[in-house]
């Protein structure tokens, strides 16, 4: 099932290694099974009622429910301490799922002004066409959200550390400026994930993730997860989900939940590696800035610190020659893979003015620091050495 169960106690390590474990059947199995059937049956007509109706518990049809996508949400929920959690076939049907749960014709959302690319243009151009009106705002000075707020404001949506900036928002003291406001506290929580930071319990009402990105960690698998943090959001969130047909595959489930298994001693390897190399970048000569949450020198170094159990795994620099210098670097490294996505095993890097962040104009880049000069960079778990030599190489052809 996937509601509200008693707080684990248990360390983050032991909650992903066991998150999600149901009683195994006659056959003993240590791994959770992957229910691949689109279908159950009922023994009786009376039972098939009773299902329907919400008398008994029981599955019926995997778009509603399923054991191994129940399995994952409940892994999720304990780890982000939410009521429950509801998958999702992608991030942005997590997304998705989220604002036809809770906008509707008239209502307000303030935004950070960075935020992941189609999520900033889904609710700036297509849910506007439902009469949703939105102010992005750069979160990381919460006076900004105090100022952009309306009587009409729904929701406050932040991505913290965002991406590609690496800004990070204040998520508590966000969570009491919406509340006191009517709104309510959305946090993509994507680039940190919840082995890093936990926003419901710093007061949000939902977290959003990409399972794609670090819970799944080897690049084979696109999902994405709501975690509400109380009974009544979670209904709203999963009538919605269920009948959007948003819904994620049985064995999408069972990939993310066995590279949840991993998450810690993945995470901890590579924010290692990402530390190293923001201090290697700082003193590169081609490198014109770093921004990394662990760097003393980040604005928001303190606000990090506070809310976050780690710097995460995500950085960006900035290269001498703007976008031409940009390409260089992409078209020379060799150890790290060009491609978008993240949270991956592999180091990962690309350059979001000519790709992830194309769909924003020039000028709505730069208002939000997205420069052309902009490079992201996700570090994955190799040796240290190899990644730092592998991006000297390529930043000496700049």
């Amino acid at each position: 099932m996937s509601s509200k169960h008693s707080k684990s106690t248990a360390g983050k390590f032991t909650r992903a290694v066991h998150g999600g474990k149901m009683d195994p059947s006659l056959f003993g199995e240590v791994s959770i099974p992957i229910f691949q059937t689109s279908t159950f049956a009922f023994p009786s007509a009376e039972e098939g009622e009773a299902r329907f109706t919400g008398e008994r518990p029981g599955y019926i049809y995997t778009r509603l429910k399923n054991p191994t996508i129940d399995a994952l949400e409940r892994c999720v929920a304990d780890l982000e301490g939410a009521y429950a959690a509801a998958a999702t076939a992608s991030g942005m049907g997590a997304v998705s799922t989220v604002c036809f749960a809770l906008l509707q014709n008239g209502l307000h959302v303030v935004a950070s002004e960075v935020l992941y690319g189609p999520s900033r243009i889904l609710i700036e151009r297509e849910f506007s066409r439902f009469g949703v009106q939105v102010t992005f705002v750069d979160t990381t000075d919460t006076r900004n959200v105090v100022r952009a707020l309306k009587r009409n404001t729904r929701l406050v949506l932040l991505e913290t550390p965002a991406n590609p900036t690496m800004g990070v928002t204040d998520i508590q003291a966000t969570a009491e400026i919406a509340h006191d406001a009517g709104a309510m506290l959305v946090v993509d929580n994507t680039f940190a994930s919840p082995y890093l930071q936990r926003p419901i319990e710093l007061g949000a009402d939902i977290v959003i993730e990409s399972c794609t990105k670090f819970l799944n960690g080897h690049a084979d698998v696109v999902g994405g997860m709501v975690a509400a943090g109380s009974e009544t959001l979670y209904k709203q969130i999963r009538r919605v989900l269920t009948l959007w047909g948003c819904t994620m595959d049985p064995h999408q489930a069972w990939l993310i939940l066995r590279g949840i298994r991993t998450l810690p001693m993945r995470l901890e390897r590579a924010q290692d590696n990402a530390m190293k190399l923001a201090f290697f970048l700082s003193d590169h000569p081609k490198v014109l800035w770093v921004k990394y949450p662990g760097l003393p020198d980040h604005p928001q170094h303190h606000i990090a610190r506070k809310q976050m159990d780690g710097f995460g795994a995500m950085l960006c620099f900035g290269v001498r020659n703007g976008i031409e210098g940009g390409r260089t670097v992409m078209n020379h490294v060799r150890t790290i893979t060009l491609a978008v996505s993240l949270g991956g095993v592999e180091s990962l890097i690309e350059h979001p003015a000519s790709m992830t962040h194309t769909g924003l104009s020039k000028e709505q880049r730069e208002d939000c620091g997205i420069l052309d000069e902009l490079i992201r960079l996700s570090v994955g778990c190799e040796d240290f050495e190899d990644l730092r030599d592998d991006l000297d190489r390529a930043l000496e052809k700049v």
